[in-house]
């Protein structure tokens, strides 16, 4: 751990009984300033502002969705080191960490799906599943002995650099959109963006193992759901990613829509994305509850 990371993680007092540090504090302080800079949302719309925030919420959202989750986490596909960067780079915009981070809590979920051991376990509750587990530090980043289960990741230069330097992206994309629209710009483009960005994920892990349906016998709490998936650029079918987390393709189904899917099945079509793993139908039957 670097010399920021023990400055972030020092203990800053307790509060509604547990522990809480420096990086959690600048958490909850980044959350509500983005929430409130939504707030003057209905005052300062104009057309270009709103494209703006729809342009960055499907650019970062598939920096997520696309990189971060699919790619990265899962190797269901594979781009040139070009275009993953590139979309890793919309990824770190997005506000909701660096690929080395995002990944590796990622990873552990599945490791410990729906047990106390998930990073953002369902078990513990709405609020923790939804957002109570990033505000708490400790538990992320030290109850598995830290980032261990990243190595491919933390091998490559870029992935190291864009993890140094976490925050400054969106904060120069913050200033970059101010110069050109304004006031408009920095609360369409920075504020409503990364608020349906962030809670577009974040009801993956809640809502994603909570309501919905299950198509596949998985053995855990995941649920198919639509509206999630709307959300989500087609992270919603949840279920379907547990049943098979190496798919590139979640609505697995004609109707079932995956705007992610979408974007990989064109990037294969163009000779782009290559090694895009399915599942087979032998590999569905052993999944079936029939």
């Amino acid at each position: 751990m670097g010399l920021l990371g023990k400055v972030l993680r020092k203990s800053c007092g307790e509060f509604c009984g547990r522990k809480w540090n420096i990086q959690d504090a600048f958490t909850v302080a980044v959350f509500l300033g983005l929430h409130s800079l939504c707030a003057f949302a209905p005052f300062h719309f104009n057309w270009p502002a709103f494209w703006v925030a729809i342009t960055l919420y499907v650019a970062t959202g598939l920096g997520i969705t696309l990189c971060y989750h699919r790619s990265l986490a899962h190797r269901s596909f594979k781009l040139p080191k070009w275009l993953e960067y590139f979309f890793a780079y919309c990824g770190i915009l997005s506000l909701q960490g660096s690929p080395i981070e995002w990944v590796s809590t990622h990873r552990y979920h599945h490791q410990f799906t729906d047990t106390e051991k998930d990073p953002h376990s369902p078990i513990k509750g709405l609020w923790y599943s939804h957002m109570g587990w990033i505000l708490n530090s400790r538990h992320r980043f030290e109850q598995h002995g830290g980032l261990k289960n990243v190595e491919d990741l933390r091998k490559q230069p870029f992935y190291r650099f864009l993890g140094r330097t976490n925050f400054l992206h969106p904060i120069a994309l913050g200033g970059l959109l101010y110069v050109v629209g304004g006031f408009p710009f920095l609360v369409w483009g920075v504020g409503v963006r990364m608020v349906l960005v962030f809670h577009s994920t974040l009801l993956v892990n809640s809502i994603g193992h909570m309501w919905g349906k299950k198509a596949w016998n998985t053995g855990d709490m995941s649920r198919n759901n639509w509206w999630v998936a709307l959300l989500a650029l087609g992270e919603g079918w949840h279920n379907n990613h547990h049943a098979f987390e190496y798919s590139a393709r979640h609505g697995l189904e004609w109707w079932q829509i995956d705007f992610t899917w979408y974007i990989i099945r064109f990037l294969q079509a163009i000779g782009a994305a290559t090694n895009v793993k399915v599942p087979t139908e032998i590999q569905k039957q052993r999944k079936s509850f029939k």
